[in-house]
């Protein structure tokens, strides 16, 4: 079954009530927002790359308020277990039972903290639970729920001490992107209201988790025409060929544009991806998948230049506007 006409637009019209929501915590980041909004309706995963002090923890609390979710901070450190995120199985004396201790990782939003400064065993155990929304331990698999969603961040500036994100454990990140720092207008609008060190508590939720499970189930029935799915393939293609790079896009990131493109086709109103849905999300969903050669690299290049080298060098079809 194709999403409506109807659906699109009662898609759309929420979907702007929870961004402006989130906004109200997150001042004057209206896109950025949307694209991890986005991606928690595509049931992705967040990588966010910024400067401490940009609001990452707020995003984190504001979207959990909107969605009536849970939310919790894992602050990465060298000596953090893998057991420290998943949780434990502890024998209790008194029933003479093992018993499952949860541990922060079973929350609707996730924020690991400085992701690059645990060990990788630590960072390896978020790998399961980001591909498959379970954890197993002891054998015994448990589920997190639905929504679900990791935020991690990592500071581009310090990296003594840090662990470089494999790329296999990068490829399982829907989107890359950055917060960044306020305009003057807004940073004089953040000051106004320093008093208020928790903006999110204020938040009223717009609505459910179920009914973000329900909007995830509904944008993964937007309609992609094969034109379009082989314009994917294309690009993706084009990515792995290109001089400057080593490793380009794989399919699991050809697979996840898709799921993005659907539902931001649905954020605008739409029941169909256009290839323009492609091209506006390429950047965030398929920077940090390269891997470019090293002399390429020595010499300027970035990830960037070659997708939108690839982006130029693709031509996108003409798109019919419905199924």
């Amino acid at each position: 079954m194709t999403m409506t006409p109807e659906q699109a637009a009662w898609f759309q019209g929420t979907f702007a009530r929870l961004v402006d929501n989130v906004d109200q915590a997150l001042m004057g980041k209206p896109h950025v927002v949307s694209l991890v909004l986005a991606a928690m309706l595509a049931e992705g995963h967040v990588l966010l790359e910024d400067a401490p002090g940009t609001g990452k923890t707020s995003l984190a609390k504001a979207l959990a308020a909107t969605v009536q979710g849970t939310s919790n901070r894992i602050q990465f450190t060298p000596d953090l277990l893998p057991s420290d995120v998943t949780g434990v199985t502890i024998y209790d004396q008194t029933s003479h039972r093992f018993e499952f201790h949860r541990g922060p990782v079973f929350a609707s939003i996730v924020l690991a903290d400085e992701i690059n400064r645990a060990s990788p065993k630590t960072q390896s155990s978020l790998l399961e639970v980001m591909e498959e929304s379970r954890v197993t331990v002891d054998g015994v698999t448990h589920e997190v729920g639905r929504p679900f969603l990791v935020i991690a961040t990592q500071n581009p500036i310090e990296q003594a001490g840090t662990y470089k994100l494999p790329e296999a454990q990068l490829d399982r990140f829907l989107i890359k992107t950055s917060i960044g720092y306020p305009d003057l207008a807004v940073a004089e609008r953040i000051l106004a209201g320093a008093s208020d060190r928790n903006p999110s508590a204020h938040l009223a939720a717009i609505i459910t988790t179920a009914a973000v499970a329900d909007m995830a189930d509904l944008a993964s029935t937007v309609f992609v025409e094969p034109a379009v799915l082989r314009y994917t393939a294309q690009l993706a293609e084009a990515t792995r060929a290109d001089d400057a790079a080593q490793v380009g896009v794989s399919v699991r990131g050809s697979l996840a544009i898709i799921r993005l493109a659907k539902v931001w086709a649905a954020v605008h109103g739409r029941h169909f991806v256009l290839p323009d849905d492609i091209k506006t999300l390429a950047p965030a969903v398929w920077t940090h998948r390269l891997v470019l050669d090293p002399e390429a690299e020595f010499a300027g290049t970035t990830a960037q230049a070659v997708i939108a080298r690839v982006l130029e060098s693709v031509a996108a079809p003409q798109a019919r506007s419905a199924a």
